[in-house]
């Protein structure tokens, strides 16, 4: 019975083979309905390769089929070029599982470049996205875009001119972002009401906000939790903000290096954070008014720790960062190399913070720091501004690497 068992597995697997297969297709002016019939009839475990050239479409492209490869040639070798969009909120969207895309660049897409809902299972490996023109509020918003996602692989991807983030992944879980470029965006990289993440090896420089770990309400999932953020360059974030208005992100200042907001269990180890001209890293509380009664608007559980800190704060973004603006006056000026802006539950005002939920700052050189005791902000006669950093040594509680499932 095993041995007929054994067969027919055998049989089946070699089916499964047989008919998978790889389609090629060249840049042509009839590419719009080539490509997008190609992303259609594809079938699990087929392969679409995009050969060198430039791929002009006006409408945006979508793909819903599991276990999939789309590839190019290379960022620089294929180019699908959505400048003349006339249709369609993105470049690329992939609403199926297990698909893996890369080796291709996608420039100047309406809305965003690529985006990705709901999948389990989501590789983007070698990508680029791009904004040509620069820095612009009418660019789109979004670079690489997984949301609503599990197991998102971003290896080696760039992305440039995003309006809101050039990596973003959010209310997903199991991610891994490394190896990747992100330059000239509003936020470079941003991991949004996300579970278990790791974000390492990578460059996040000229943009507003270099990295973000971000938690927000009223949205489906909330609560992000279990982030490290590591072996990054966070260099040299300088480029204003040009998010367009009333998006969230618009309130970041220019000049920003690591923010994290909201958001628990996040430990931010062996990065080079330095050029940033307001302030190199941020942990602060969401502080818009809010009527999610479920959402916890403090950061909790927090650990920075032998990050190898440059200058910072030489140009604060006082004009047009709220956070910046205020910040400068507690500093006299002097900014910090870390601020934490001190806001608590009142009960923890009052009785302290549960030894796991403090804020831990070990071994980060000479890195200058800030926080607000909220108690001597409410007494007259008493400088709220703490600067002491020794204050918050303590024991670091190492987060586990984050795995994903692969395919």
């Amino acid at each position: 019975m095993k041995k007929i068992i054994f067969f027919w597995s055998l049989i089946l697997l070699t089916s499964l083979t047989v008919s998978a297969k790889e389609i090629f297709i060249e840049p042509s002016d009839n590419s719009q309905e080539e490509v997008q019939t190609a992303l259609i009839e594809l079938s699990s475990g087929d392969i679409l390769t995009l050969s060198p050239g430039t791929f002009v479409f006006e409408d945006g492209l979508s793909l819903d089929v599991d276990e999939v490869i789309v590839r190019g040639s290379g960022i620089n070798e294929t180019i699908l070029d959505f400048k003349n969009q006339m249709s369609g909120a993105q470049g690329l969207l992939v609403t199926s599982d297990r698909v893996t895309l890369k080796d291709f660049a996608v420039a100047d897409a309406k809305g965003d470049a690529i985006k990705v809902i709901g999948a389990e299972g989501i590789n983007m490996i070698n990508l680029k996205t791009e904004w040509t023109g620069g820095p612009k509020s009418t660019n789109g918003a979004y670079g690489l875009y997984p949301v609503e996602s599990t197991d998102v692989l971003i290896d080696g991807c760039v992305a440039i001119g995003a309006s809101d983030a050039g990596i973003y992944v959010g209310q997903s879980k199991n991610i891994i972002v490394r190896n990747s470029v992100a330059q000239y965006n509003v936020a470079g990289i941003e991991i949004e009401n996300s579970y278990y993440a790791d974000v390492y090896d990578n460059l996040s420089s000229h943009n507003t906000g270099g990295i973000l770990v971000f938690d927000l309400p009223d949205l489906p999932q909330q609560g992000g939790h279990h982030v490290r953020v590591f072996r990054n360059k966070v260099i040299d974030n300088d480029t204003d903000n040009f998010a367009p208005e009333g998006n969230i992100v618009g309130e970041v200042p220019r000049g920003t290096g690591i923010i994290i907001q909201a958001n628990s269990d996040v430990e931010v180890f062996d990065n080079d954070i330095s050029g940033n001209g307001t302030v190199n890293v941020s942990i602060v509380t969401y502080s818009n008014e809010t009527q999610d009664e479920n959402y916890n608007p403090h950061p909790k559980s927090i650990q920075i720790h032998g990050n190898r800190f440059g200058e910072g704060g030489f140009d604060p973004d006082v004009e047009t960062g709220e956070l910046a603006a205020i910040l400068f006056e507690l500093s006299g000026g002097n900014m910090p190399d870390i601020f934490w802006d001190g806001i608590l539950p009142t009960s923890q005002i009052i009785f302290g913070q549960p030894d796991g939920e403090r804020l831990v700052l070990s071994n980060n050189g000479d890195a200058t720091f800030l926080t607000i005791n909220p108690l001597k902000y409410l007494l007259p006669f008493f400088d709220p501004v703490e600067t002491d950093i020794s204050e918050y040594e303590g024991e670091v509680r190492p987060l586990a690497e984050i795995t994903i499932n692969s395919f």
